[in-house]
């Protein structure tokens, strides 16, 4: 899982930017006219990269992959599944707990909506539990902000995974003795193309529920200038396209 991290950091901006203008120094006395080309595209890079337009452009086709769900009483499904995303580690104001992150809880906060519009079961997906760091799963922290704060049953917690393949597989296996077979499946839009792909792929009926739309503000000259939200958004938009990538090959 350490080399899994490694291997993204290296491939996503800013340290893959970095690398590039490090790669361009080492050049410059043996190939200097590539040097200078490596050290200008890293800088190029990263200004455009940390706009909020060009993460916009990055973000939108994802999204724009899976609509908003309309009528989830009437899709048919037999169960809710919310997939982790973050957690906050140890948080004081909650007795040094791990709860879940700003965008785990735009999921829970979607999921407990389609809870009270169809009736249906919730499953929570979500691990990375660390006994030696004292990590909670994330699925015990949804499971909990579900039912503490939302006021949300919680059926299922799939405490185990580490990927969407794993949330996928996982979530498949536990629901299979209660023969579930159809569920409406919530998470971040720009994840949901990358998350249906693995829980069809595991046997299971998607009805995507996607939450947590980041392109829909409109346009602002600000959106040009380079930005700390705008190399974030780039940065989660490289990944999902990676990732798209990948478990399209691999799945």
């Amino acid at each position: 899982m350490l080399l899994n991290k490694l291997i993204h950091l290296i491939l996503l901006p800013p340290l893959s930017l970095l690398l590039l203008y490090a790669t361009g120094l080492l050049l410059r006395r043996r190939h200097p006219r590539l040097g200078i080309i490596a050290r200008r595209g890293a800088v190029g890079l990263l200004l455009v990269l940390s706009t909020n337009i060009a993460a916009t452009a990055l973000l939108r086709p994802l999204e724009r992959m899976e609509p908003p769900l309309l009528a989830p009483a009437a899709r048919g499904a037999q169960a809710i599944v919310i997939l982790a995303a973050g957690s906050m580690l140890r948080a004081p104001e909650y007795g040094n707990q791990d709860v879940p992150d700003y965008i785990t809880l735009a999921r829970l906060r979607y999921g407990a909506r389609l809870q009270q519009e169809t009736g249906l079961p919730i499953l929570v997906s979500g691990g990375n539990a660390d006994p030696v760091r004292g990590l909670q799963p994330k699925a015990e922290g949804m499971a909990r902000a579900l039912r503490e704060d939302f006021r949300t049953p919680v059926k299922w917690v799939e405490a185990g995974s580490e990927t969407t393949a794993e949330n996928a597989a996982n979530s498949a296996r536990m629901l299979a003795p209660a023969g579930v077979r159809r569920v409406l499946l919530v998470t971040d839009a720009m994840h949901m193309a990358r998350a249906r792909l693995v829980f069809e792929r595991a046997g299971l009926e998607v009805v995507s529920a996607p939450t947590a739309y980041f392109t829909t503000h409109a346009f602002s000259p600000l959106q040009l200038l380079p930005s700390a939200s705008g190399l974030s958004g780039s940065y989660y938009a490289v990944y999902e396209w990676l990732g798209l990538f990948w478990y399209k090959l691999r799945y």
